[in-house]
C-alpha cells in the first residue's frame, strides 16, 4: 500500500520484540552506540536541515525522568496550553505569562526552539470574552491588544506563532466562532498584520486539523493562502496538526498537499502529531502506526518547505487522546513508562538513522 510497508512492518515487529526483552535498541542505535552517542531524532532530522519536537505542558515538568527526555530526544517545544489566551489574559487587560515563560525558560536552558501557540482560537477563551456580546470595533479592539501583548512579550523568544487555529469547518467553510461571527472572514489577514507588527522576525502560520490531505478544507486554506499572498498579507506557513486515527485511513495525498503550499512560497510544518488507534494495542496495529509515521516523515523530509515535525507530547502517559476519545490511545512513540515503542524505530529508520 504504502511503498515503507514492508520495510517498517519488519522493523516494526522488531522493535517491539526487542521492547518485550527490555531493551531500547535497534540497528540504527547499534551503530550509533559504537561511536559512542545515540544519535537522537532531533540530531537525525537536524541532518535534513529540520527540526523534531515535542509539545509539552506545565503540570509534566514536576516529572523529572519524562523532562529530562524531553530536554534530550528534541530540538523544539510547543507548549500545549500555557500561552492560549484563557491562560495569559484571565481577566481582561490582565495578563498572565508565567505558564509560557516556565516553558520558554526550559526550551532555553535545553537549547530549543518554542513555537507559540495560539493567538486566536474559538476554545479555551476566558469567561470574560465569551460571556457578553460585542460590538464589532470592541471585539476588534480586545483582539488587537490581545495578539500584539502577547506576541511583545515573546518576542525573540519563539521562532514561529500559530496565529489562527481552526478557522474553518471540514466543508471548507468558516468556522463561526465569536471573531468570525462578529468581524467577519478579515478578521483572519487583521491577526496576521497585527502580529507581524509586534514581531517582524517571527514566522506566522494558520494552524489547522483534518487539512493533511488534499479535499474541501484544505482546498479552503489553499484558496485564503492564496489570496492572503496576493494582497501581501505576512503568511509565513501552514500547520497540518495531523491528529490521526488508523480506522479513518492514511492521507495518502499529503506529500502533493504539501507541495502545493510550497509553491505559494510558504512553509509547511506537521504541528501537532499523533496517529491514535482503538484500544487494546496490537502488534498489527503497533506495526500499522510505525508504518504511517515513518510516512509522514519521509512526506516532509521529501518537500523541501516541510520545515520540521512536532509531537503532540512524545508519550502516551500524557496523551490528550483518552480523555477526548474514549476507548482509543496508544497514540505516540512512547509508552506510558517512557519506553519506546516500533513508531520510534520507524521514525529514526525514515530520518536515516543507523
Amino acid at each position: 500500500m504504502h511503498k515503507t510497508a514492508t520495510r517498517l512492518r519488519l522493523a516494526g515487529a522488531l522493535a517491539a520484540a526487542l521492547m518485550l526483552g527490555g531493551i531500547a535498541t535497534g540497528p540504527s542505535a547499534q551503530a550509533d552506540e559504537r561511536h559512542g552517542k545515540e544519535r537522537t531524532l532531533a540530531d537525525l532530522a537536524q541532518r535534513h536541515g529540520r527540526y523534531f519536537g515535542s509539545a509539552t505542558d506545565n503540570p509534566e515538568l514536576v516529572d523529572e525522568p519524562y523532562k529530562a527526555l524531553l530536554g534530550h530526544e528534541f530540538d523544539q517545544i510547543t507548549p500545549g496550553n500555557g500561552m492560549k489566551w484563557y491562560a495569559t489574559e484571565p481577566e481582561q487587560g490582565v495578563f498572565d505569562f508565567s505558564k509560557g515563560d516556565e516553558i520558554v525558560n526550559l526550551a532555553r536552558a535545553n537549547r530549543q526552539k518554542v513555537r507559540g501557540h495560539t493567538l486566536v482560537w474559538h476554545s479555551q477563551l476566558p469567561d470574560w470574552l465569551t460571556s457578553r456580546e460585542w460590538t464589532a470595533p470592541e471585539l476588534r479592539a480586545v483582539l488587537k491588544k490581545h495578539i500584539q501583548t502577547e506576541v511583545r512579550h515573546y518576542r525573540g523568544k519563539v521562532f514561529a506563532w500559530d496565529v489562527v487555529n481552526e478557522a474553518f469547518n471540514e466543508d471548507g467553510t468558516y468556522r463561526e466562532s465569536v471573531f468570525y461571527k462578529t468581524l467577519g472572514p478579515g478578521y483572519i489577514a487583521d491577526a496576521l498584520r497585527w502580529a507581524h507588527q509586534a514581531d517582524p522576525r517571527v514566522k506566522l502560520y494558520l494552524n489547522d486539523y483534518n487539512i493533511e490531505g488534499i479535499g474541501p478544507k484544505s482546498d479552503a486554506y489553499y484558496k485564503l493562502a492564496k489570496e492572503l499572498k496576493a494582497e501581501g498579507v505576512p503568511l509565513h506557513g501552514i500547520g497540518l496538526q495531523a491528529h490521526l486515527a488508523l480506522q479513518y485511513g492514511y492521507p495518502t495525498t499529503l506529500e502533493d498537499n504539501l507541495r502545493r503550499f510550497s509553491r505559494l512560497g510558504l512553509d509547511t510544518a506537521l504541528t501537532e502529531v499523533d496517529i491514535r488507534m482503538q484500544l487494546p494495542a496490537t502488534e498489527e496495529k503497533l506495526a500499522q502506526q510505525a508504518e504511517w509515521y515513518g510516512d509522514l516523515t519521509e512526506a516532509c523530509l521529501a518537500v523541501r518547505r516541510c520545515v520540521g515535525i512536532t509531537l503532540w507530547d512524545y508519550t502516551d502517559r500524557y496523551s490528550w487522546i483518552p480523555d477526548f476519545f474514549p476507548g482509543e490511545g496508544a497514540a505516540l512513540p512512547w509508552d506510558e513508562e517512557l519506553r519506546r515503542k516500533p513508531a520510534y524505530f520507524a521514525l529514526r529508520e525514515a530520518l536515516g538513522g543507523r
